[in-house]
């Protein structure tokens, strides 16, 4: 069997791994590169093979970092089944077309920009893919089950374990029969940190002939939740009480736009913070809220307090959801006292680009930035402390106080990855460190080859494997 890395491999963006038998191909996960130019160039290099030999697709969540490509993938002519949890099929209806939509205007925007400026346009800026693309995409999705075994051809059978990431995230065991033989064949996807809000805590998984780990945090650890509750507990007085400006969150419409929701409606009941004017502006996060709402089972029971009943709404002066565009414009002209959550996660594309040109010049603002901030991203330089950036073609001074809420993440740090492997009863023949950052995917397959003792190793975007 052979494993081919075309992406999150010494990076932590663009999700996608090809595995090849004698007998058929398949991969898992199709994701999009993130993080500025080189990343749009690789979107646009992606599939050096061809999709229509490709026999079915496995996706692990619904981030479009692991699912931003799929439209593409079929447009240029794979017609085999998508396999994803339920969750995560309800999500990518939204999240799909809406990915694409962005593209078109950002692509619009290039173009109207390069014309006005009176360069000659050889070739005009192009999506990656149509919002009609995307909705064609939608019918080859097949949804999955947590825990109940699926075939999705006559050698291979797949479990779907709950990763506790997002919403309708999974690790995959993936059995293949090659040459008469079984072997096991585990991607984790990105597991969750325990004892965060929303979901569950990550599935254990027992044993694996070859494992892919994911390693975003391999060479951390998170704050503890009653540390990053103080901290939010002070960006939120310290803005709206004490300075008057406005809160702009960063977050990422599936996951971390529940979990602030979550967090701000608990501090409220427990006093800690007054009520707050929220406004989400992110049609893709409102979708994503409602979706949610409906897969209360595969959620944590604390998930209840904010989405059973009322949704929480009583812990909120006021809770907005902004749909229209120029209602979303119209939230730039609020001089202080509203928190904006908006998306996308890492500042690079949606409705957040606004908001941050509107308040990064004020020094009565906070940016509060709640996730991972991929390299080459906008949100990454804020976080680096650049003192002015470019958004939309305009130099924005950056007079805000930037915050980051270390312990909110979504990804399991060091200890919590190290935890999760303990559950498998022997060593791996091969682990595979993906999903990190060059340095720290080395660091943290070193980790598992001082500490375990396994036999670990973190392959280069492009590299395969033979497994034998």
């Amino acid at each position: 069997m052979k494993l081919a890395f075309l992406g999150a491999a010494r990076n932590v963006t663009g999700s996608c791994y090809l595995a090849e038998t004698a007998e058929l191909r398949f991969l898992v996960d199709c994701g999009m590169f993130q993080g500025g130019r080189e990343a749009r160039e690789l979107n646009r290099r992606a599939f050096d093979f061809d999709p229509r030999g490709i026999a079915f697709v496995l996706l692990t969540h619904a981030h479009i970092d692991h699912s931003g490509l799929l439209p593409r993938f079929v447009a240029m002519g794979f017609k085999g089944p998508i396999y994803a949890s339920r969750a995560t099929c309800d999500l990518l209806a939204v999240m799909l077309p809406d990915a694409a939509h962005i593209q078109e205007k950002e692509a619009e925007y290039e173009n109207r920009r390069r014309f006005r400026a009176g360069r000659r346009l050889r070739h005009e800026t192009a999506p990656l893919y149509t919002v009609t693309q995307a909705r064609d995409c939608l019918k080859r999705l097949r949804p999955v089950d947590y825990d109940t075994a699926i075939q999705p051809h006559p050698a291979v059978r797949c479990l779907f374990r709950d990763a506790g990431h997002i919403l309708g995230s999974a690790s995959i065991e993936v059995r293949v029969d090659a040459d008469g033989r079984e072997r096991t064949i585990v991607f984790s996807g990105d597991l969750g940190q325990p004892g965060r809000p929303l979901v569950r805590d990550p599935a254990p998984v027992a044993a694996a002939d070859w494992l892919l780990v994911e390693s975003t945090y391999g060479n951390r650890l998170h704050k503890s939740m009653a540390d990053t509750e103080a901290e939010l507990v002070y960006a939120v007085l310290d803005t709206i009480e004490k300075k008057g400006g406005n809160l702009i969150v960063p977050a990422f419409a599936v996951g971390r736009t529940q979990d602030m929701l979550f967090m701000l409606a608990d501090l409220t009941r427990q006093k800690r913070i007054p009520k707050l004017t929220v406004y989400v502006d992110s049609p893709m996060a409102t979708a994503a809220t409602a979706i949610t709402a409906r897969h209360l089972a595969v959620l944590d029971a604390e998930a209840h307090t904010l989405f059973g009943g009322r949704r929480g709404i009583e812990y909120f002066r006021k809770l907005a959801f902004v749909e229209d565009m120029e209602e979303s414009k119209a939230l730039d002209r609020i001089a202080g006292g509203a928190v904006i959550l908006s998306a996308s996660g890492m500042c690079d594309a949606g409705r957040i680009r606004f908001h941050l040109r509107a308040n990064l010049p004020r020094r009565e603002s906070t940016i509060l930035i709640a996730g991972f901030q991929a390299a080459g991203t906008l949100g990454r330089r804020l976080v680096d402390g650049a003192r002015r950036v470019r958004i939309r073609g305009e130099d924005v001074p950056v007079r805000a106080e930037i915050y980051t809420l270390g312990g909110l993440s979504a990804h399991a740090d060091r200890d919590a990855l190290l935890a999760w492997l303990g559950h498998f009863r022997a060593p791996p023949r091969r682990t595979f460190v993906v999903h990190g950052e060059a340095q720290t995917a080395q660091g943290f397959a070193a980790t598992l080859r001082e500490r375990l003792g396994w036999p670990a190793e973190a392959p280069e975007i492009g590299q395969s494997v033979i497994l034998e």
